[in-house]
């Protein structure tokens, strides 16, 4: 149940899920961390754990998430003892919420987030629903559409504060291996899809050989959203009669390369950084589509399918002002991606649209310290 001592004085844990979750709480970890609070990471997957352990500020600890049965949350809580819990996005679990309550320690949700569809699920349930979240101390949401949904479930507290992903930093990248990269491609073209998801690969297969009638050096980086898939992606390119190469086999992309796979972890901000165009995987199967903060902020332009709604306010800000591109199936990739690596111009214009969007969203951290201060106070207080 735990793989490191309690450190002494105030401890503040900290829940994000999966890796969209744990990157958006970064920053506010950074914050509190450097305040003197001790900081107890959990998240619930290995590839989460990597993330933290890589990007995390030096004195957080982290652990995973304990499994949701009184003996597992009870024995958890006896060890770590948190002054203060944070739950990132839409992570709501009854026994821990209610262990909690039993102990008063205070739970806040930062960065809230409650989908419509996840809304019209839990209105069926309307008295378990009123009774988990009124175990919330204080519910931070993403947006007024986020906030109206947990004030109609019955959250008593809830409040706007914005997205924290607007004000975490874009993805690092480490130099050695961009300049190597960037070396390895050279002059070429290069289309990047992020975070793809089974039955996209093959799309994006088909968006590339149309590509290459027009454009025969293009490179396509394909990075599937759980890169244990990479061998699979790389046997569709070569059934597709097409020369693909796995990053995680030690293969840096030559000449003759058409598909390279990169099926690593934490390793998009470098192929953001080395791609002018990004498909946003997620969105052309029904999964709710990726964050497409990060390649705004690092100049490289968005295209994403229909189903995004995991983000779909800052989609819909994106696509209201030309900052990111709508597609539907393998000829809307293409087309884009050809019209964004032969106009300089036009691809300038809408990354400097991203990135505007992206900008003018920011706030959210120092609006979430803010809202939390209280607690924070109560912290040093009782002290």
């Amino acid at each position: 149940m735990a793989s490191a001592a309690r450190p002494r004085g105030p401890l503040i844990w900290v829940h994000g899920a999966s890796v969209g979750e744990i990157v958006s709480v970064l920053p506010l970890i950074e914050r509190l961390a450097g305040r003197g609070y001790g900081i107890l990471l959990t998240s619930g997957t290995l590839t989460s754990s990597r993330i933290a352990a890589r990007r995390a500020h030096p004195s957080v600890i982290h652990q995973f998430m304990p499994l949701d049965a009184h003996r597992f949350v009870g024995r958890f809580l006896d060890h770590w003892k948190p002054d203060l819990v944070l739950l990132a996005e839409s992570e709501l679990w009854p026994n821990l919420m209610s262990e909690l309550g039993r102990r008063n320690t205070p739970l806040v949700l930062v960065n809230g987030r409650l989908s419509r569809r996840s809304a019209e699920r839990w209105a069926h349930l309307p008295k378990s629903a009123r009774a988990l979240l009124s175990r919330v101390d204080l519910c931070l949401a993403q947006s007024r559409d986020d906030a109206a949904r947990f004030k109609a479930l019955g959250a008593p507290r809830v409040e706007v504060v914005g997205n924290l992903k607007f004000d975490a930093p874009a993805p690092p990248a480490d130099a050695k291996s961009l300049d190597r990269m960037s070396v390895e491609c050279g002059n070429r073209p290069i289309f990047l899809a992020a975070s793809t998801h089974p039955g996209e690969d093959e799309i994006v297969l088909a968006a590339h050989q149309r590509l290459a009638q027009e454009i025969p050096d293009l490179l396509t980086i394909i990075a599937p959203r759980h890169p244990e898939r990479g061998t699979d992606v790389r046997l569709l390119a070569e059934a597709a009669h097409l020369a693909a190469v796995q990053r995680s086999e030690g293969y840096l992309p030559d000449g003759g390369t058409e598909i390279y796979v990169a099926d690593t972890i934490g390793e998009l901000g470098l192929f953001y950084r080395l791609a002018p165009v990004v498909f946003m995987g997620g969105s052309l199967v029904r999964h709710g589509g990726q964050n497409p903060i990060e390649p705004a902020k690092l100049g490289a332009v968005a295209l994403h399918g229909p189903h995004v709604w995991n983000f779909g306010s800052i989609y819909a800000r994106l696509d209201e002002r030309h900052g990111a591109a709508l597609v539907q199936n393998d000829g809307d990739i293409a087309q884009c991606v050809s019209a964004l690596l032969f106009d300089g111009h036009l691809h300038a214009q809408t990354a400097a649209t991203a990135r505007q969007v992206v900008d003018q969203l920011g706030g959210a951290l120092d609006r979430t310290l803010s809202a939390i201060e209280p607690y924070l106070l109560h912290i040093r207080l009782a002290r």
